[in-house]
């Protein structure tokens, strides 16, 4: 509280600088105390606790969809989900695990909805409006061959079974401990590392040939015949031939 503010409710002045304001109550506050406060009316309570996460949200919804749209869409879902459920948590999981649940849970359900209806999105999902650019998360720039390989790794997680998609991106790509990835998806931790191992084990198939340094999968070429120089030729063409033959059958008429 600033000098002005001490002054105002009768506190003693002091030679301090007035002390800046920029962390307000709720910035301090835990994410229980955050949760707790919006479920009893607070305004802002949710709006700092989705600031709070809201990037690792956005990664984890991004990297399961592979789609900046549909991420957008599903992380908006969660939100919704979490921001009227509230006043349901139980606490028997940390705050953020709870929402990343919600999170996973929103995603995997627009998979499902996709697999039902498929369509044909843009590889890297970054359409936006009217062809546009993309508007959303920020991504840090890369240098064109990290980006390209980066956007065939997200094909390649794109094409794993929805379960093991999940697994991956939470333990793989966005680093957290099994343990608590278990308790985001609701499962046991022998279930996660299974699922792990499975997406794993499809994904070296899958992004073998960027051991070779390539960004594109390794194709066979068919056997196309090819002219060499040790190839053999006719020694005489078709019109030689066919000059001897006419010979043949003059001498033949003599």
């Amino acid at each position: 509280m600033g000098v002005r503010d001490e002054q105002a409710t009768g506190g003693p002045e002091t030679d301090r600088p007035p002390v800046a304001s920029s962390a307000s109550p709720a910035a301090e506050s835990s994410d229980l105390d955050l949760l707790h406060a919006h479920a009893t009316g607070d305004p802002d309570a949710f709006a700092e606790l989705f600031r709070r996460h809201r990037d690792r949200l956005w990664a984890v919804a991004l990297r399961t969809l592979s789609d900046r749209e549909e991420a957008a869409d599903a992380l908006q879902d969660a939100l919704l989900s979490a921001h009227r459920a509230a006043g349901r948590f139980r606490g028997d999981s940390a705050v953020t695990t709870w929402l990343h649940r919600i999170v996973v849970n929103a995603c995997l359900d627009r998979i499902r909805r996709r697999q039902a209806r498929p369509e044909v999105p843009l590889p890297d999902g970054t359409r936006g409006p009217e062809g546009g650019p993309a508007t959303g998360g920020v991504e840090p720039a890369a240098p064109v061959q990290d980006h390209d390989t980066a956007l065939v790794v997200r094909q390649a997680l794109a094409t794993l079974p929805t379960e093991q998609r999940a697994a991956l991106v939470l333990v793989d790509v966005q680093g957290y401990p099994v343990a608590e990835v278990a308790r985001i998806l609701g499962v046991a931790e022998g279930t996660v590392k299974s699922r792990c191992a499975r997406g794993r084990a499809r994904l070296a198939v899958l992004l073998g040939h960027l051991r070779t340094g390539s960004v594109e999968p390794v194709t066979t070429e068919p056997d196309v015949p090819r002219v060499t120089r040790g190839n053999p030729r006719p020694t005489q063409g078709v019109g030689s031939v066919s000059g001897r033959s006419r010979r043949d059958a003059h001498q033949e008429d003599a």
